[in-house]
């Protein structure tokens, strides 16, 4: 053999050598590995947000509907569920920087799916009102598109996304809380709130100065999602939509919703007319 194809052999086995070497990296560092070699999975908490999470002050145990999901797939990897206490803003960037493996209960915003993969849908919500006045129940997106309406929204969530595609000409107060637009319709500043169903049903029941909770025509429904970092393999988001596709199919992430819904007295015959879980 010349010399010359002895260095090109050397130069292939190189190659081929530092490329498995990679694939072992990558291999042993895979999300799957790292969560069970951590002995947790950890997923964004956010505080008194009912149905979804609610962490008790006084034990720090966490509760909520999602909880309850994290649980299971915490359980289908051998781990223990760890929920690190974050909020809606910044969960996503969590996920970023990997300070969890992941981000429920993710309205998919377009916007969202360039800063986190989703998975596919734990389950579907819809956008609704909620007012004290009963002659905004049976009205339209379309009719409350009118500027003799005046509608509170917290800046920046998903529901103010849907103020601008569906009530341009609405009167819309925007404000840095929820807390502070729901203010707005308890002191008659507002006509009505907009959020999604299981939020609104929580939160007419906590606070039934706010009114009743109605879904206007036509049902915007929105699928809700798990955030994962780009980053991660393909083995852990495929894990993670088929977890999700799953438990949807079966009903078993409608029964963990309405473990969340029944502390405040809320079953399944209590939700608006048209609105279904599954999509």
């Amino acid at each position: 053999m010349s010399l010359f194809k002895r260095v090109m052999v050397g130069v292939a086995a190189a190659a081929l050598a530092m490329t498995t070497a990679v694939t072992a990296a990558q291999a042993q560092t895979s999300k799957v590995d790292e969560i069970r070699a951590r002995g947790t999975l950890r997923i964004a908490g956010i505080l008194n947000e009912d149905p979804y999470f609610s962490k008790d002050p006084r034990t720090g145990e966490w509760r909520g509907f999602v909880v309850e999901m994290g649980k299971d797939m915490a359980q289908v990897l051998g781990v223990e569920l760890e929920v690190v206490e974050s909020s809606w803003a910044n969960s996503i960037l969590d996920v970023q920087a990997d300070k969890v493996d992941l981000a429920f209960a993710l309205t998919a915003l377009p916007t969202r799916a360039l800063a986190v993969s989703f998975s596919a849908p734990t389950y579907y919500n819809a956008f609704t009102i909620i007012s004290p006045k009963p002659e905004l129940a049976n009205l339209t997106w379309a009719e409350l598109n009118d500027p003799k309406y005046t509608i509170a929204v917290d800046l920046g969530s998903s529901q103010d996304q849907i103020t601008k595609a569906y009530l341009p000409k609405a009167n819309v107060l925007r404000f840095k809380t929820r807390d502070e637009a729901v203010l707005a319709v308890q002191t008659g500043k507002a006509d009505a709130i907009i959020n999604t169903v299981l939020n609104s049903m929580v939160m007419s029941k906590k606070n039934p100065g706010i009114g009743a909770v109605y879904v206007p025509a036509p049902i915007l429904s929105s699928p809700s999602v798990i955030g994962m970092n780009y980053s991660t393999d393909e083995v852990w988001k495929s894990f993670v939509s088929a977890w999700a596709d799953y438990n949807r199919r079966v009903g078993n992430n409608q029964t963990w919703i309405l473990m969340g819904l029944e502390p405040f007295g809320i079953t399944i015959e209590d939700l608006p007319a048209g609105f279904d879980i599954n999509g």
